[in-house]
């Protein structure tokens, strides 16, 4: 049988299940990724399995989120996971040395391995044709210690690409064409996997960032294959030994299929507040910026950076413009100090950030007071900037540039002659010396604890009854941020649960957490697609340490609807969706015999306050049963 190319790779990883879409499968995992805003919890959550050594080929820690360091927090964080690292053989990649996803294709990226990384950006991988998946933090716990990872079968799409990208339209541009059709919720369950005839023209680079921003559809993954371009850019990286050819058979079968051919692509942008608002860049022309922000795990690579640099050569960046840019790694940083580009840059008024996430995260550059940002990044959720009241704009470095010059948002007819052809050097800047390597044996090195690291909560084994006031109800496309905001303030107490719990839903209600107290935690009611967005676990731990017992939603994001079961939260959907609009909040719900309802997957809610009923499914395997019923992943591993 004609398989696809993600077919082939789950085929040799496979060790429970069918290759079905809709069963659960079980994947052998080769490498995984954390990175500190989620690490953190991770290790801790590895620690207490008590496993003395990873079992991965490789796992790598990152930090490259929260390096604003106003106080100790930070940097106590940072100590205890690079001396957990180091006890447990985990590499770690330094603070400086870049963002995670940018390191690890550079670095460690194998065509045909899988990867598990605790951000939902890991798919960036999946250029260098890996399976590379998203996931949260206690998946990627239970993968390090030697567990497979269990996914439903996704259905395999086919994004066939023909002809080639013409000047100033960008890879950029192809991701967003691809949001624009199927929407931030069109991907749940999905591998995207791009073949055609249009793949060849693509670097690796640029296959990374369609393969990043297809996190924004919901999609398990995304996926390139491996082929010339491939071993181009392993020899590049003095990798080449790590090159295999990966590519799918002929005549396999995809469950869908669109075609994009490049040739008609111009350039285009993400309206505020949503990655799948797009439209082309001429719809918005003349409209005045106040910031532009260059980089990210999306757009920040070396080719990205030295077509900027091209573009600001000469010229002075407008007068009410602050523009800031982020190369992805020290090599890239490394590449253009070297070259000369760096100059270019800081000559036409560029503000030149460290290699990490930075901006993208919330983690400074916040927007002024009604401020219009253009960015380059993959999100641009209403207050995900630090903002509430700005609006972000997501666009390719070209435009960002181009943009930073005019003071508004320019299209092709606004940009110069440049010369956007850069020539990539056969051999990359390699010096892996920020990256640490783990101990031959651990058993003396002693890991360091800062007074911030908190237990995180663990949930009870479940009674024959649950229930509880509804605490909240929310719209659709609810995402992560809005449930545990994560910004420049907050970070830091990524490793104490009781502390971020105050900040649960803020953004939406700020007295939630007083309501959870005050009603020994409940139930909260949302729409479709509630936890888009980041992998962060913090929003099923927040809620957990809360009381929340379930939530009940017309649909699930993949990672937050995994990272609620992981926790004993029962993820509950509407059998009749218009039941949505009969609960208010502050209704006081119970569900009754429970453990025969959740064996059953069929769950009815009882609504004391308004005397109704209505019918629930729950859409997990037998084994997240047994996870439920236990109350949580952790929970049944230690009793098994």
């Amino acid at each position: 049988m004609a398989l696809t190319l993600a077919e082939k790779i789950i085929k040799n990883h496979l060790v429970d299940g069918e290759m079905k879409p809709g069963n659960e499968i079980g994947i052998r995992i080769d490498q995984t990724l954390t990175q500190d805003s989620t690490g953190t919890m991770a290790y801790l959550q590895f620690e207490a399995m008590g496993v003395d050594k990873v079992k991965t080929k490789r796992s790598v820690a990152y930090v490259d989120h929260n390096m604003l360091q106003s106080g100790p927090e930070n940097a106590d964080d940072h100590l205890y996971i690079q001396t957990v690292a180091k006890k447990h053989g985990i590499y770690f990649s330094k603070p400086g040395n870049g963002i995670c996803h940018q390191v690890h294709l550079e670095r460690f990226s194998v065509p045909g391995d899988t990867l598990l990384g605790s951000d939902s950006h890991t798919p960036t991988c999946g250029g260098m044709g890996m399976l590379a998946i998203g996931a949260g933090g206690l998946d990627v716990a239970v993968a390090m210690a030697g567990g497979a990872y269990n996914i439903t079968m996704p259905r395999i799409v086919n994004v066939e690409l023909k002809g080639e990208l013409k000047k100033f339209s960008t890879a950029k541009d192809v991701i967003l064409e691809v949001l624009k059709h199927f929407t931030v919720k069109g991907g749940v369950n999905k591998i995207f996997e791009y073949t055609g005839e249009g793949v060849k023209s693509l670097s690796v680079p640029e296959r990374g960032t369609i393969t990043n921003m297809g996190a924004e559809l919901g999609a398990t993954t995304s996926i390139f294959p491996s082929d010339e371009r491939t071993l181009e850019f392993l020899k590049a990286q003095g990798r080449e030994d790590d090159y295999v050819e990966m590519k799918p058979d002929k005549g396999a079968v995809y469950s869908e299929k669109i075609v994009i051919d490049l040739n008609l692509l111009r350039p285009s942008v993400a309206l505020p507040h949503s990655p799948d608002a797009v439209v082309p860049v001429s719809q918005v022309r003349g409209k005045k910026v106040t910031q532009v922000a260059i980089g990210s795990c999306t757009n920040s690579s070396y080719a990205d950076m030295m077509k900027v640099a091209n573009i600001l050569e000469g010229h002075t960046i407008h007068e009410n413009v602050s523009l800031v840019i982020s190369p992805g790694s020290k090599q890239v940083l490394t590449m253009l100090a070297s070259n000369g580009a760096l100059a270019k840059m800081i000559g036409a008024g560029a503000r030149i950030l460290e290699s990490g996430c930075g901006p993208c995260i919330g983690m400074g550059q916040a927007p002024s007071t009604n401020g219009v940002s253009l960015r380059t990044f993959n999100r641009n959720f209403k207050g995900r900037c630090g903002t509430d009241s700005a609006d972000v704009y997501l666009v390719s470095p070209e435009v960002a540039a181009f943009s930073a010059i005019k003071g508004f948002i320019a299209d092709v007819d606004d940009f110069e002659n440049v010369d956007l052809k850069i020539n990539i050097p056969e051999s990359f800047a390699v010096k892996d010396n920020m990256i640490v390597s783990p101990a031959e044996d651990g058993k003396d090195v002693e890991i360091v604890r800062g007074p911030n690291i908190k237990p995180f909560p663990k949930n009870k084994k479940m009674g024959s009854t649950t229930g509880g006031k509804v605490l909240i109800k929310v719209a659709d496309d609810i995402t992560t941020d809005a449930i545990m905001p994560s910004n420049a303030k907050l970070l830091p107490y990524r490793s104490n649960i009781p502390y971020l719990s105050e900040f649960c839903f803020s953004q939406i209600d700020k007295n939630f957490h007083k309501k959870a107290k005050e009603n020994n935690g409940g139930i909260i009611i949302a729409g479709k697609n509630y936890g888009q967005g980041s992998s962060r676990e913090h929003a099923a731990l927040a809620p957990l340490y809360l009381g929340v017992k379930a939530v009940i939603a017309k649909s699930f994001a993949r990672i937050h609807k995994s990272n609620l079961i992981n926790n004993g939260i029962i993820p509950l959907t509407f059998s009749n969706e218009d039941d949505y609009e009969n609960i208010d909040e502050m209704d006081e719900i119970v569900i009754n015999d429970l453990l025969n309802q959740v064996h059953n997957k069929k769950v009815t809610v009882f609504n004391k306050t308004n005397n109704n009923s209505y019918e629930t499914e729950l859409t997990i395997s037998p084994r997240q049963v047994e996870m439920l019923i236990y109350g949580g992943l952790l929970n049944k591993i230690r009793e098994e």
